[in-house]
């Protein structure tokens, strides 16, 4: 099992699907495997921060990750096929960190939900549009920097001049959040890791 976490953090990426392949074929829990993904994940997370990854990196293990969390979803708990409710989510303009969108993006799915994924970097009317075309109750925002911050306060002030803050819950997450960014942004809760994003998303549907 720890194979598949070296081969996400590796980026080796036929060698990563056959390997979760393999997990499935031999009745591996899916959670499991989800679970050693995101170890692969955290430690690319860390090999860019010690400089030995760049951007492209990043980038290229989040689509490895969210390609093992689609050949795992039809064995996850939301197998059932009935969708809970729709999520907006991604990363606030000025940020491009996409590993953690991606962990929740996995997460959600996993756990029944119909995710919008607007990438990184977003500016707050996609963000608006998005909830428009979807009608989704729920919006997800994620920021690895403090400077973002900004960014999140003005998505959160888009969504209101839109009129859709009285039907839209915002939740944001990511490394610096914590409750008192919540209260600097006007976001209604923070989720301190994937495991808890899809909680509280079951929460407020």
């Amino acid at each position: 099992m720890a194979k598949i976490s070296e081969l996400l953090a590796k980026l080796e990426m036929d060698e990563l699907m056959e390997a979760v392949q393999q997990e499935l074929d031999n009745g591996t829990d899916p959670l499991e495997i989800l679970k050693e993904g995101e170890a692969g994940m955290i430690k690319v997370g860390e090999l860019f921060s010690a400089g030995e990854y760049f951007v492209s990196d990043l980038m290229m293990s989040g689509e490895m990750f969210k390609e093992v969390g689609e050949m795992l979803e039809p064995h996850l708990a939301g197998k059932t096929g009935e969708i809970l409710g729709k999520v907006v989510l991604g990363t606030v303009e000025g940020d491009i960190h996409d590993i953690g969108k991606d962990l929740v993006y996995v997460m959600l799915k996993s756990g029944g939900f119909d995710v919008i994924d607007v990438g990184v970097d977003a500016k707050p009317e996609v963000f608006v549009n998005a909830l428009k075309e979807s009608g989704a109750p729920i919006l997800a925002l994620s920021c690895l920097l403090t400077t973002a911050y900004d960014s999140i306060s003005n998505t959160v002030k888009a969504v209101e001049e839109a009129g859709l803050r009285d039907q839209v819950k915002i939740i944001i997450g990511g490394g610096p959040t914590d409750e008192s960014v919540v209260r600097y942004t006007g976001a209604d809760a923070v989720g301190d890791d994937a495991q808890s994003a899809v909680r509280l998303c079951k929460e407020m549907l």
